[in-house]
């Protein structure tokens, strides 16, 4: 994957209808998508060399993305701050150039307001996955 421009990369949720459209949320700064997995082992007396052996397949994945920036509109602000109140699991996506799209059930588990007396008001949260996530290589 060659070096990409960090803007390119999107944060959208899901209005939650049958036939699912995305919106971006805002105008998002600084994101950061990290994939994770739990890993099993299964080290004993009887491993080759004392080394580590792990089980594959085995464990629990999970993925959290944050971000920080500014509102674009009213509705956007207004949208997640319900999804965060309502502590509703809803479809999110984040779309990360040269890479793909990863998309599926998050929780935010932050949403914190900021300003400076001489600057913009802004924001960040952090989504927690919450079920399986779907990936779709960029074509």
């Amino acid at each position: 994957m060659p070096a990409q421009k960090g803007k390119d990369l999107l944060l959208k949720l899901g209005d939650g209808e049958v036939s699912e459209t995305f919106s971006v949320i805002g105008g998002l700064r600084t994101k950061t998508l990290s994939l994770n997995a739990q890993t099993v082992d299964v080290t004993h007396s009887q491993s080759t060399g004392g080394w580590r052996e792990l089980l594959a397949g085995a464990g629990v994945r999970q993925a959290s993305i944050s971000g920080a920036g500014v509102f674009l509109n009213d509705a956007a602000a207004e949208e997640t701050r319900a999804v965060f109140f309502g502590a509703q699991a809803r479809n999110w996506q984040i779309i990360v150039p040269g890479f793909g799209t990863i998309e599926g059930a998050f929780l935010i588990a932050n949403l914190d307001y900021a300003g400076e007396h001489d600057r913009e008001a802004s924001m960040a949260l952090a989504l927690e996955s919450a079920g399986a996530l779907t990936f779709t290589p960029e074509s």
